[in-house]
């Protein structure tokens, strides 16, 4: 089945991230992945690829499911099967970051590729 890939599509796979990453385990990352996808934490960064990789990086990267942090998502633009998103992650400890996403879909509407670039507040210094 192809997925025409709009705004609304992008915001309910952008919303279904934020839940899956909410939810212990990794089984279900093939409902928004491809098998092969492809996977970069910053423009910089080696490419995670397929599945398995993926959940390993997943299960690296979050403290737990029960972590606490609020997100906001705001769809920049779609262009064909590429979305571009801007992202706001407070956790609870105090942290924030500001992220990029690139993503881009399979003809089923699984992400094949997906690029962050984070953006890290400045460090304050003390006076």
């Amino acid at each position: 089945m192809l997925i025409a890939m709009d705004r609304a599509t992008l915001q309910k796979w952008i919303s279904d991230y934020e839940s899956l990453w909410r939810t212990p385990g990794t089984d279900r990352l093939g409902e928004l992945f491809a098998d092969d996808a492809r996977y970069l934490t910053s423009p910089w960064a080696q490419p995670i690829v397929g599945l398995a990789d993926l959940a390993k990086l997943w299960n690296r990267e979050r403290e737990s499911a029960d972590e606490e942090f609020t997100m906001t998502a705001e769809v920049v633009a779609v262009d064909g099967d590429v979305g571009v998103v801007r992202v706001e992650v407070e956790y609870g400890n105090g942290d924030r970051w500001r992220d990029l996403w690139i993503v881009e879909f399979d003809p089923a509407g699984r992400c094949a590729h997906f690029e962050e670039w984070p953006i890290a507040p400045p460090k304050r210094t003390g006076a």
